[in-house]
C-alpha cells in the first residue's frame, strides 16, 4: 500500500493567497494585493500601453489585478491615462495581449524546466516519476484524452492525496515548449522553477479557461 504524504501542497485554487512579499495598489479596486495577484503595464514611448509580464521594463508602472476582467474594465473607464497622467492608447485587445504573454511565460518555463532536467513527459514517464518522489505540478494538455488523464491523476492522488495540476495549455503549447508537435503529460518536478510556474500559471487563470476544475470533483480537488 503506497504511504501517503500529508505535506504535499494542494491544488492550486486551494493553497492560500500570498500575503507576505511586495505588494501593490490594484489601479481599478484601489484594493492592495501582492504582485503575483497582478499585472504590470507600462507605457511605451509610442504611448501605447503595453503588459510587462516579467516586471523589467522602464517607467511608472500600472497595477492591474490578473483578471481579464479587471483589465478589461479597467481599459473601458480610462484608468490608463489618469494613472500614468498622460494620453496613451490602449489597445482593444490588450486583455488578449495579456493571456498571449502568460502562454508565453509558461511554455518557457516548461522549456527551461526541460533543459535543466526538471521536466518528465510521457504517460509512462510521469507515472514512473510519480512513484519515486511528489511532484511540484502535474501539467495535462487541455485536449488530451480524459482516460489517460485520469490514470495519472487518480495514481498521484493515491500516492500523496491532493496535487496541483494545470489545464489550460493545448498539446501543440506544450509541445512547442520542448521541440515536439504535441505532448500530452508533464510533470514538472518541486523547486524554483514550480514556484515560477506557480506564478504564472495562476496569472494565466485569470484569462483562460483553467479545465482541471471541471476535470475533477471539488472533493477530489
Amino acid at each position: 500500500m503506497p504511504r501517503r504524504n500529508p505535506a504535499i501542497p494542494k491544488t492550486s485554487h486551494d493553497i492560500a493567497p500570498e500575503t507576505t512579499g511586495p505588494q501593490r495598489e490594484c489601479a481599478l479596486s484601489r484594493e492592495t494585493h501582492a504582485k503575483a495577484d497582478l499585472i504590470r503595464f507600462v507605457r511605451d514611448p509610442a504611448g501605447r500601453v503595453v503588459p510587462d509580464i516579467a516586471e523589467r521594463l522602464p517607467g511608472r508602472g500600472v497595477w492591474v489585478s490578473a483578471s481579464r476582467e479587471a483589465v478589461s474594465a479597467a481599459a473601458a473607464k480610462g484608468i490608463f491615462p489618469r494613472r500614468f497622467k498622460a494620453s496613451v492608447t490602449v489597445p482593444p485587445d490588450l486583455a488578449d495581449d495579456v493571456e498571449r504573454l502568460l502562454v508565453e511565460r509558461c511554455v518557457g518555463l516548461v522549456g527551461l524546466a526541460r533543459r535543466s532536467g526538471n521536466l518528465v513527459t510521457g504517460f509512462d514517464q510521469v507515472r514512473a516519476a510519480l512513484r519515486k518522489a511528489p511532484p511540484g505540478w502535474l501539467i495535462e494538455a487541455s485536449d488530451g484524452a480524459q482516460d489517460g488523464r485520469n490514470k495519472v491523476y487518480s495514481l498521484a492522488k493515491a500516492l500523496y492525496g491532493r496535487v496541483r495540476i494545470a489545464g489550460a495549455l493545448t498539446s501543440g503549447e506544450l509541445g512547442m515548449a520542448i521541440g515536439r508537435a504535441r505532448v500530452i503529460h508533464a510533470l514538472l518536478q518541486a523547486g524554483p522553477l514550480a514556484d515560477s510556474w506557480t506564478v504564472a500559471y495562476e496569472r494565466l487563470k485569470g484569462f483562460r479557461l483553467s479545465p482541471e476544475e471541471q476535470w475533477f470533483s471539488a472533493g477530489d480537488l
